[in-house]
């Protein structure tokens, strides 16, 4: 009996000590959220005005005022929020005011979010870089485009939103992701040049990554981008958003174009996603920086892929890798950023890597304004992120950017 009771307790504790060590992984799994983590991340969004930094203050109501910026800022660093501001109109018609947590259309910074979820297929053996779109889709009409070129805008394929102008007959009706693979199957559009001859930015690489981690997983991209990027890097105010699902985009800002004259009034072309269709704000962008940092969604090896330039550079600093824009510096000096336009919409989203700076100006007037940024850049210490400050001939955002 003694060695019956002294076995069962042996068992007992060694199922025990399994049963923590078990516990104590699937906690240190970094895509597995803690109320520690939710803790940690609330701590990286604690602004005090009283304390924000004077001078980008003054810069932000200049932005304002004098070249007409409207949107919501942020900056920060370390980890703290050295300023933020919600700047003019969500909606100017209705003449409601913008808030922190008001949810931008994020235009192309999705594309940044569709490169991350192609990288975790990858890590996870699902997709490899060398496939090619026909393995998903047979019908696609275009010869060696694969993963890899896709994500850096090597693929030479036309841009879907000015091809199915001319086809898609329906204009009240919004497409879908599919909708735009079988139109692409079927009218066979030109190419703008064969496969990894040159970079050609377009939203039709993006769309069509979308459609792969749909087919590949077997879930809509918004079900997929939620359970496997928003949760884990706890961006509880982030969705895609499509007017197939949505026939009225459920957030309160309005796109303007230009002028307060009118809004933007979204249409068929809204509802294919991937290249857009992500909506966010500058806190969970906040949280979005930090959860690629400290490996929440990708391993290092992975980053280090998405963040290393994959066509020649511009003016010898400006590339694209995997879903980024990037800046590289002097001695290794690495940063990623990306913008976007989109129906009333301009945005840019910049994270310097080497000093931990995060600066994100979401806007709902297409006006420019976001070309005067310079001064900002010089404060911080971060290369100034406008192709035409190295060169005198060199491109500025809108040329070859969204």
């Amino acid at each position: 009996m003694t060695y019956r009771i002294i076995t069962f307790a042996a068992l007992l504790a060694v199922s025990t000590f399994s049963a923590c060590s078990n516990s104590e992984k699937k906690i240190s799994d970094p895509k597995i959220r803690t109320v520690s983590d939710d803790k940690k991340d609330s701590l990286l969004l604690v602004y005090n005005p009283e304390k924000g930094d004077k001078w980008i203050a003054d810069f932000a109501q200049n932005l304002h005022k004098k070249y007409g910026f409207n949107g919501n800022m942020l900056v920060a660093k370390d980890g703290k929020i050295l300023y933020e501001k919600s700047l003019g109109w969500a909606d100017y018609l209705h003449r409601d005011s913008l808030k922190i947590n008001s949810e931008f259309e994020l235009a192309s910074i999705t594309k940044t979010f569709t490169g991350v979820a192609i990288m975790q297929l990858i890590e996870a053996g699902k997709l490899h870089l060398t496939d090619d779109v026909k393995k998903f889709f047979p019908d696609f009409p275009y010869e060696g485009v694969t993963i890899r070129l896709l994500l850096t805008h090597r693929s030479g394929m036309m841009n879907y939103v000015y091809f199915s102008d001319g086809v898609w007959k329906d204009k009240k009706k919004p497409m879908s992701n599919m909708d735009v693979m079988n139109l692409i199957a079927e009218y066979k559009p030109n190419r703008y040049a064969k496969p990894d001859t040159r970079f050609h930015y377009n939203n039709s690489n993006y769309m069509v990554l979308a459609s792969i981690i749909e087919k590949v997983t077997g879930k809509p991209y918004s079900d997929y981008m939620m359970d496997h990027v928003f949760k884990p890097a706890g961006m509880k105010n982030t969705h895609v958003y499509s007017t197939t699902v949505y026939p009225k985009i459920p957030v309160d800002v309005v796109g303007h174009d230009r002028t307060w004259k009118y809004s933007v009034v979204q249409n068929f072309l809204d509802g294919p996603v991937g290249d857009k269709g992500i909506y966010s704000t500058v806190h969970d962008l906040v949280l979005y920086d930090n959860a690629l940092k400290t490996g929440r969604l990708l391993t290092q090896a992975s980053l280090d892929s998405a963040y290393t330039g994959h066509n020649k550079p511009v003016n010898g600093h400006f590339n694209y890798g995997y879903g980024w824009r990037m800046f590289d510096g002097d001695k290794g000096r690495k940063v990623v950023y990306h913008t976007g336009w989109w129906h009333g919409f301009r945005h840019i989203y910049v994270r310097d890597l080497d000093k931990n700076i995060v600066i994100v100006f979401l806007g709902n007037l297409t006006n420019g304004s976001l070309l005067h940024l310079d001064e900002l850049y010089k404060h911080l210490g971060v290369p100034v992120i406008r192709k035409g400050a190295y060169s005198g001939s060199g491109s500025l955002p809108g040329s070859d950017e969204d």
